[in-house]
């Protein structure tokens, strides 16, 4: 049975391919299994772990990364063009339909350069919604092995590109974890997806100690840009029951990989806790609508 704290690993770059390096001291818990979960037991090794020598991303998964991406549609925040307190900061832009807050004095630079402007000539203020604080959160242990862990990172390497404009963090988990973007750092898709897919699929499934990682990751985020993803088949067998943990996230999503093993009733819940939508996929096809769902207004 676990009885270890579980490890984080920061990935990196060695030698041309992916490090991961245990990082200093131990976070999170892995004393107790929740209630209705079976026993697990493991003997994995809490040190430095290279995946070097792993054999290069499939086209094939390449393939299904960009077939998702093409299908993926995510909503942008949204411009706010009310003056309510709090909506975001205000920003000086070309006139669109809709905006009557004019910025005389832009304006006026532009006008003495062109004496008969076009309406996007005209300068004026609104508020913008601050960038999207998002973390995925991407589940590689054993049950996750195979094919659907090859759909997960197809999926993280479409989603990213996507979101490579707001302020995106990546973990993936097992029994351990590892951080493999921090948020804020600059998002490159298809490093993403050769990162994790050069992780071995192995041990249990801790799925509170993500969720601790990413509360993390948005400290000091406002609760209305900030959300948490969670890729995964909710199989939880180590670890802390995660279901408090949900609730304490500002918004938690879960994508449910439907197509072997999995516990939907803890997926649904988990969701229900974080304020968030479930969505279940059974075929990569079905990742880019589902996701879509997901992150509509």
């Amino acid at each position: 049975m676990l009885e270890d704290e579980p490890l984080v690993f920061d990935a990196g770059g060695g030698g041309g391919g992916t490090v991961l390096r245990a990082m200093p001291g131990r976070a999170g818990a892995a004393r107790r299994l929740p209630s209705g979960s079976a026993p697990g037991f493991t003997d994995e090794p809490a040190e430095l772990t290279l995946v070097n020598d792993l054999q290069e991303i499939e086209p094939e998964v390449r393939r299904r990364a960009r077939g998702i991406a093409a299908r993926l549609s995510v909503p942008k925040p949204r411009v706010d063009r009310g003056r309510r307190r709090g909506a975001g900061e205000y920003q000086s832009l070309p006139y669109r339909d809709g905006s009557d807050d004019l910025d005389l004095d832009r304006t006026l630079e532009v006008l003495a350069e062109r004496p008969f402007p076009d309406d996007e000539d005209l300068i004026v203020r609104e508020r913008i919604r601050a960038p999207r604080s998002v973390v995925l959160l991407v589940d590689v242990s054993g049950s996750m092995r195979g094919e659907r862990v090859r759909t997960a990172a197809a999926t993280v390497g479409a989603l990213s590109a996507e979101l490579e404009r707001d302020r995106l963090a990546v973990i993936a988990f097992w029994s351990d974890a590892a951080i493999l973007l921090r948020r804020g750092e600059p998002v490159r898709p298809m490093e993403l997806l050769d990162t994790l897919l050069r992780i071995p699929a192995k041990g249990l499934t801790n799925i509170a100690f993500p969720l601790q990682l990413a509360a993390q990751q948005l400290a000091g985020v406002p609760e209305r840009d900030a959300r948490v993803l969670l890729l995964s088949d909710c199989v939880h067998n180590a670890g802390p029951d995660p279901r408090p943990l949900a609730a304490r996230l500002p918004r938690l999503d879960v994508l449910l990989d439907a197509s072997g093993e999995k516990d939907v009733e803890l997926g649904r819940e988990l969701a229900r806790l974080g304020r968030g939508r479930m969505r279940t996929v059974r075929r990569y096809q079905e990742v880019a609508p589902a996701l879509s769902e997901i992150f509509r207004p």
